[in-house]
């Protein structure tokens, strides 16, 4: 181990003597930095591009109320002045298309730009319910901050890696170069490899984000170590929900049919329910179910799986759910999936006094009531293991 840190920090010394104190980082392992930079670059070039509520800075309007799975302060955020959301939108393009280049104005501006990604993800964990991906987000940004911010973090006593540190900088400034041991050799080797590799595979990357039909989160090689990535690259201006209902009723179609709410975890249903805080945990089954209402049930076929589950009262299916309505009771005879537009309710208004966090209205029908005896031969044609009676 005490050979390993003084190879490392022979190197270091070696390379500041030959670039300078805070010369360019030329080393593979100083373009760390640059990811974040990467990263953030992309996400703010994807929205600029992909929808004209970025250019005309009213995506924030909608944000807070259409995002995957809001979070109670996206509640209180959506009500506040039309002011506030574009100084929002302007923060978001600040902090995503000018920040990322402080990574090359130096060692102080390279710090600032590590923080300020930093804070922006925690605002948008506040925010929002974006599962890990802030948090996962900010990992990078550590290397912006180099051994000197850092240094609190370590020992400083006799003996430590700081002492260590001091004690190989005063033998440089005396002029005298700790030798350069072939392991040390074979690690610059490596690293200059690696950044050879990294700029070869980071052209088509370059290109892509150059172009005004960028791809967002693209993968260009299979060692998936230079990628494109993007969110929220357009924002949806309404919500809309699947609400997922069973009935005990012999006939669906009857007027005196009881239908019955099933309640996902954590996404919108129950109007008077308060928006769920899960951040960085993330419920798939939720975040699937908002993709599905952009589309029809054709084009999400696992819905209509999930139908022929909740007919059979299938354990590990209601296991996924906050409340089965058949739960103790014998299996609904009957499934369908309703559409609904969802909005914020008003603070002080009648919805919102009544307890209630969202308004919706009923759009139509998303998938019509199914049996199990409907389901048999969708399941068979696609070789789905036919759901059994709980």
């Amino acid at each position: 181990m005490s050979h390993s840190v003084d190879c490392l920090l022979s190197a270091e010394l070696r390379r500041e003597h030959v670039l300078g104190a805070g010369g360019p980082q030329l080393a593979a392992a100083d373009a760390a930095p640059a990811t974040p930079g990467r990263i953030h670059e992309s996400q703010g070039l994807i929205k600029i591009r992909g929808d004209q509520c970025w250019r005309d800075l009213t995506c924030m309007d909608f944000h807070y109320e259409t995002q995957p799975v809001p979070n109670p302060a996206a509640y209180f955020l959506h009500q506040s002045p039309w002011w506030v959301h574009r100084f929002e939108t302007l923060s978001n393009h600040f902090l995503e298309l000018v920040v990322p280049f402080f990574i090359f104005l130096g060692r102080r501006m390279c710090i600032l730009h590590g923080a300020l990604q930093i804070l922006f993800q925690v605002v948008l964990i506040i925010s929002g319910n974006l599962s890990f991906l802030n948090w996962l987000t900010m990992v990078p940004s550590v290397a912006c901050f180099d051994d000197a911010t850092l240094g609190f973090l370590f020992p400083s006593g006799p003996g430590g890696l700081k002492d260590r540190v001091l004690k190989l900088q005063e033998e440089a400034a005396r002029g005298a170069r700790p030798p350069l041991r072939y392991g040390c050799m074979v690690r610059r080797a490596v690293h200059m490899a690696l950044g050879i590799l990294v700029a070869w595979l980071s052209v088509p990357v370059v290109i892509n984000l150059l172009s005004p039909t960028q791809i967002m989160n693209t993968s260009f090689n299979p060692l998936r170590i230079v990628n494109t990535y993007g969110a929220f690259g357009s924002i949806t201006k309404e919500r809309t929900e699947v609400i997922l209902q069973g009935t005990a009723s012999p006939n669906a179609s009857t007027p005196d049919a009881v239908w019955e709410d099933y309640e996902f975890k954590c996404k919108p249903g129950d109007p008077g329910r308060r928006p769920c805080l899960i951040s960085p945990y993330h419920h798939r089954l939720d975040w699937l179910m908002w993709f599905a209402a952009f589309q029809t049930y054709e084009h999400n076929e696992w819905i209509i799986h999930l139908a022929g589950r909740l007919l059979a009262n299938d354990a590990m299916a209601v296991s996924l759910l906050a409340l089965n309505p058949f739960e103790d009771r014998a299996p609904p005879r009957w499934v369908r999936g309703e559409h609904y537009r969802y909005k914020f309710s008003r603070p002080g208004g009648q919805h919102a006094a009544a307890g209630k966090w969202w308004v919706r209205k009923r759009i139509g029908p998303y998938f019509p009531p199914l049996s199990l005896r409907d389901l048999e031969d969708y399941f068979r044609s696609r070789e789905w293991p036919y759901p059994e009676l709980e």
